[in-house]
């Protein structure tokens, strides 16, 4: 029987957990032992009662977990203490970026651990369930949209009453992923008139179907990896979409940033000069300033204010929706340790033909 472990995340940092009561149970249907810390999910609300029910042994030391686990599930990188107390050559599996975390990571291989990001997750068909980039993204995208609204201060939908017309925000969303579609949803829902852009010109289709008008780059080619991905943008394509934006950007009353290029320093698409175009009393919401911004003035859990133009970023949006993002997360990470398990041995089977495994797999120090 394999011992699946996880422990408590900082919790200045990181709401989000990895196993939920509903996954224990699935788990332990695979014959898999579950350990879990303490209080492990008692910042949400979930009870260690509840993880016991379900089939969970929980113990009083992160320590204890770490050492006893076989197979760790996390959100965020495991910290230099708690690296010493995993096994060696157990299995890793979480959503690590390799950029920030590059230190870690090499410190893991050497010890022999097998480490999983999903974040590496390439993106096919069969892979859906496992797709932890747009079960999060997903729900960035909408908590984007409602912290620039409280932040706005002002009706979002035309209303018509005997004092006058109060006109519609206009909201702008630069990347159209999965954040930024469901950023163009959730203004569209709320009544703002909702305009996008992206460098992947498939992108234009899913933006209309939502009622979102497609700012189009002119000349603009389809900047999209085979992984769906979108790819950075020639010098070129860069100027023409600066010229685009200048004119767009000023007639915006909320901006939603969510342009990122995997692997990569997020682009630099709203410059000072177009920050300050602005009308007071704007908004720009920067989802990209943890990988250093797509907008000038952002800065990550800082509210810069700049010719009135409020430009916000948080570190980790999803701790506002930390309940309902570790639900998703959880199913997703089941699905993945789920997709290792060879049913007729009964244990953990790491095929490397597979692609999910071996685009996901770190097997070489950064």
């Amino acid at each position: 029987m394999k011992i699946i472990g996880s422990v408590r995340e900082d919790l200045d940092i990181e709401k989000r957990i990895s196993i939920t009561s509903e996954t224990v149970k699935k788990f332990t249907d695979l014959n898999f032992s579950i350990l879990l810390e303490k209080n492990y999910a008692g910042h949400l609300g979930i009870t260690d009662e509840e993880y016991k029910n379900n089939g969970a042994n929980l113990y009083s030391s992160a320590k204890e977990v770490l050492e006893k686990s076989e197979i760790i599930l996390k959100v965020n990188c495991p910290s230099n203490n708690e690296i010493n107390s995993i096994k060696d050559k157990s299995i890793l599996i979480g959503q690590f970026d390799h950029l920030p975390n590059k230190e870690i990571i090499n410190k893991l291989i050497k010890k022999g651990v097998k480490i999983f990001s999903l974040n590496l997750l390439p993106r096919i068909t069969r892979a859906q369930s496992m797709d932890v980039l747009s079960s999060q993204a997903n729900l960035a995208g909408y908590r984007a949209v409602i912290e620039s609204v409280e932040e706005f201060g002002k009706a979002i939908p035309m209303m018509m009453t005997a004092a006058g017309t109060i006109t519609p925000a206009k909201v702008l969303v630069i990347g159209a992923g999965v954040a930024g579609l469901q950023a163009i949803a959730t203004a569209k829902r709320l009544g703002a008139i909702v305009s996008a852009t992206d460098v992947r010109t498939v992108a234009k289709e899913q933006v209309e179907s939502l009622g979102g008008k497609f700012l189009v780059v002119e000349g603009a080619e389809n900047l999209e990896t085979s992984g769906g991905y979108a790819k950075e943008a020639s010098e070129d394509f860069k100027k023409k979409q600066t010229e685009l934006l200048k004119n767009s950007v000023k007639g915006n009353d909320i901006i939603i940033c969510t342009a990122l290029i995997p692997g990569k320093k997020a682009p630099r698409i709203i410059s000072e000069e177009m920050v300050k175009s602005m009308k007071s009393g704007s908004i720009i919401y920067d989802l990209a300033v943890n990988y250093g911004g797509n907008s000038a003035f952002s800065q990550a859990d800082k509210v810069n204010v700049v010719n009135g133009v409020k430009v916000m970023g948080a570190k980790n949006i999803l701790n506002k929706l930390a309940l309902t993002a570790s639900n998703l997360y959880a199913r997703n990470l089941f699905s993945f340790v789920n997709n290792l398990y060879n049913k007729e041995k009964k244990d953990i089977y790491i095929n490397q033909e597979d692609e999910i495994i071996s685009k996901t797999l770190i097997i070489k120090e950064f």
